[in-house]
């Protein structure tokens, strides 16, 4: 396939003039930002948060993991490895998406039919029943919700570079993130008020069957599918190339390989961020998937207990993004991406070590829920300017015209890694299980997720901050 002819350039920006460089499409869109298709966009992070924040990990997840279902730490292991498998499968489906959004034009499409496929699952999980029989059925659909969120993912992220500019990618980054978090404390709030401690009576609240936690199922679909309509209205489709190769399913896994190659003969830390990041972010999602389970196995939180550290961490996770965001826009991605890591690894290991032991420190009392409550808001201060800065990172990188297929690569690079941190979560589990009393080896899960964000780090640091990395030059379809 030939290289796109107005691409085929000097690489390295310090020796190319900017006339001779191959442009992103974050230089080479529109430089003023509307804030009305900016707020649109966030939108659809406020509603995801009802996925994110609500089923994943404050409060579906955990009643699939209580001994309803046959007990804390199997039902963690049957959860871990259905987001394995789940991971997997997205892997292997996942590198055409953003692919075939650039080349046929349907970025908005595949944005909204994806997300109602979200939406959908969720919703059906309100047949979910309190007994373990139904243990399978909750974790299937949780984790077909997860594979069609990232493919929603993968158009959503890639639209960043239609709403922002050089200047301030970090920002708006950070403010989707931030809105995200905002978004999932009041979900959060209104799921603590109607259905898990209602402020009054009414059917839903019957804790019958667990009907107010399957219940929360319904409310997170429509809260989801709500917030996600104004972006498919706001935002323009992404125009479809006049050029425009027709590729069969599998035609476009041979394109893929083809571009990969070239991505790396002509912008390798492209590539290079793209294996890190895929080993952090599994480790960033593993926190937020599992944060929950440990708080309610480990830590002896009650399921509103947990709802209100949710309701706290998401206001101090949203101040990170937003923080995080600036910082972006200021001292680079890499910068604040490595900072968040470390920051990271120091509150996951002394939750490790402390775990739900009673200390004295200075002469006062430190039980085991104010090491959760203190070291798990540092994890959450962390998260999410990791995550901000990882899409503003390659948004920064996408050639002109391919943001969506850059970031279905990172997708499918992230998810060719998404077994890590949950199979070693159950890895360690399993083989602390007959090492430590019961219900303690949920604990050691924390271990896994450690590893991974430590190798994460390991792997970014000789990689080349944006500004210094080169725009790569694919070949057309």
């Amino acid at each position: 396939m030939a290289l796109r002819a107005d691409s085929i350039q000097p690489m390295n920006p310090a020796t190319a003039s900017a006339a001779t460089q191959p442009p992103s499409e974050l230089e080479s869109g529109a430089q003023a930002t509307s804030k009305g298709r900016v707020l649109a966009w966030a939108a659809w992070d406020w509603g995801s948060a009802a996925f994110n924040a609500v089923m994943t990990t404050f409060v579906f997840t955990v009643y699939l993991t209580s001994k309803a279902f046959g007990g804390e730490d199997q039902a963690s292991a049957v959860l871990g490895g259905a987001l394995a498998i789940a991971g997997a499968a997205i892997a292997l489906l996942a590198p055409v998406t953003g692919q075939r959004s650039d080349t046929g034009g349907r970025r908005k499409l595949w944005l909204g039919l994806n997300t109602a496929a979200v939406a959908v699952l969720t919703g059906l999980c309100f047949f979910v029943f309190p007994r373990p029989e139904f243990l399978l059925l909750g974790v299937t659909l949780i984790a077909l919700g997860n594979v069609f969120f990232e493919f929603a993912g993968v158009n959503y992220n890639a639209m960043l570079a239609q709403i922002s500019n050089p200047k301030n990618i970090g920002k708006v980054s950070g403010f989707g993130w931030g809105m995200g978090y905002l978004g999932g404390i009041v979900a959060l709030l209104i799921v603590l008020q109607l259905f898990v401690q209602p402020s009054f009576a009414w059917f839903g609240a019957s804790t019958e069957d667990s009907l107010n936690i399957r219940l929360v199922a319904v409310f997170s679909a429509l809260w989801f599918f709500i917030f996600a309509l104004p972006v498919l209205f706001a935002v323009p489709e992404l125009p479809k190339p006049k050029q425009a190769a027709r590729l069969g399913f599998l035609a476009s896994y041979g394109l893929l390989i083809r571009r990969i190659k070239a991505i790396y003969r002509t912008s390798p830390h492209t590539i290079f961020f793209l294996l890190a990041s895929a080993i952090f972010r599994d480790g960033l999602a593993a926190v937020f998937t599992f944060g929950g389970i440990i708080a309610a196995g480990t830590f002896g939180f009650e399921l509103k207990e947990v709802i209100f550290f949710a309701i706290f961490g998401n206001i101090v996770a949203a101040v990170g993004a937003m923080i995080g965001g600036l910082l972006d826009d200021r001292v680079g991605p890499k910068a604040v991406i490595l900072g968040s890591l470390a920051g990271l690894l120091i509150a996951g290991t002394v939750i490790l070590v402390l775990g739900n032991g009673s200390y004295v420190f200075f002469g006062q009392p430190w039980p085991g829920t104010t090491t959760f409550w203190v070291f798990g808001l540092f994890l959450c201060l962390f998260v999410g300017p990791a995550q901000s800065s990882s899409r503003a990172y390659l948004a920064r990188l996408a050639p002109h015209g391919e943001s969506g297929e850059l970031f279905g690569l990172y997708a499918t690079t992230g998810r060719a890694v998404s077994f890590l941190a949950p199979t070693l979560f159950t890895l360690c589990i399993t083989v602390a299980s007959p090492l430590v009393a019961p219900g303690e080896a949920q604990r050691w899960g924390i271990l896994g997720i450690m590893v991974v964000l430590l190798a994460g780090l390991l792997v970014l640091l000789p990689v080349k901050a944006p500004g210094k990395a080169e725009i790569a030059v694919v070949p057309e379809a």
